[in-house]
């Protein structure tokens, strides 16, 4: 059987407006609609396709806040098996390599024997792309990166992985550490009969005592970056009107010269 864990995030919807708290410039979670990443909905449904096409567990884990249950339980409605979830205050602030180093603990410390850890490339809260590699790295296990297709069989997970030099076949013995693109697949929509099942189903609530990582390792005050000011987008402007006179074609032309567009 193939035991798989796919790392799950709640983040603010992208059609809301998001923003960064006053004081210590952190994502103000509370400001905005809270979303499964949408890519990690492509993780989850990759892991589901692996474990029907064979014999497997689907376990989700995400590190976040009390609210990040509400994504906890939309991955088991789309039928994930169980849950872990890491809720501690401590962790708020923490940056990527904080974030990789409590996840490779926990993944070590509490999920058991793990065939494969798929995520998904990159959140669309903070877009760092980092957290695959790292955790790879502090697994000490094989990495496929930016997998625009996954399978799994007798041992190994290959497929193919998608950068901007080209396509590659690439493959890894099990266990490994997958991060998966857009293209990867288009996640299944929860049934009402699995919306009902994921209400029954485990999820297991940890904090930072339950793994190895000290509260001292982690955190804004901790952070090996941090953010030291931050200024709000500004508001949109009208754009330059061209009104065709018979010169339209050349008025454009000259605008996007002058942008340096052309």
């Amino acid at each position: 059987m193939t035991n798989i864990v796919v790392l799950i995030k709640q983040v603010p919807d992208t059609y809301s407006e998001r923003k960064l708290s006053e004081g210590d410039f952190t994502l103000d979670r509370e400001a905005a609609d809270a979303v499964l990443d949408e890519i990690n909905e492509k993780a989850v449904e990759q892991a589901l396709q692996i474990k029907e096409a064979g014999d497997g567990e689907v376990t989700v884990l995400c590190v976040g806040p009390e609210r990040a249950t509400e994504a906890i339980r939309k991955a088991l409605s789309m039928g994930a098996d169980k849950a872990v979830h890491l809720n501690d205050e401590a962790l708020h602030g923490s940056d990527v390599v904080q974030t990789a180093w409590t996840i490779a603990n926990l993944l070590n410390a509490n999920v058991g024997d793990t065939d494969l850890v798929i995520c998904g490339n990159e959140a669309t809260d903070g877009r760092m792309g980092a957290i695959p590699a790292m955790l790879a790295e502090y697994l000490g296990l094989p990495q496929l990166t930016h997998m625009r297709t996954l399978e799994v069989g007798d041992g190994v997970a290959k497929g193919e992985r998608e950068t901007d030099e080209g396509v590659f076949e690439v493959e890894a013995g099990l266990p490994c550490v997958v991060s998966v693109g857009e293209k990867i697949n288009e996640p299944r929509f929860p049934s009402f009969k699995g919306i009902m099942a994921a209400k029954k189903k485990p999820v297991e609530v940890l904090t930072l005592a339950d793994t190895n990582v000290e509260t001292v390792q982690v955190g804004k005050d901790n952070a090996s970056s941090t953010v030291t000011s931050s200024t709000p987008k500004p508001a949109r402007t009208a754009g330059e009107k061209v009104t065709d006179e018979g010169e339209g074609g050349n008025d454009i032309a000259k605008y996007l010269v002058a942008q340096k567009l052309i």
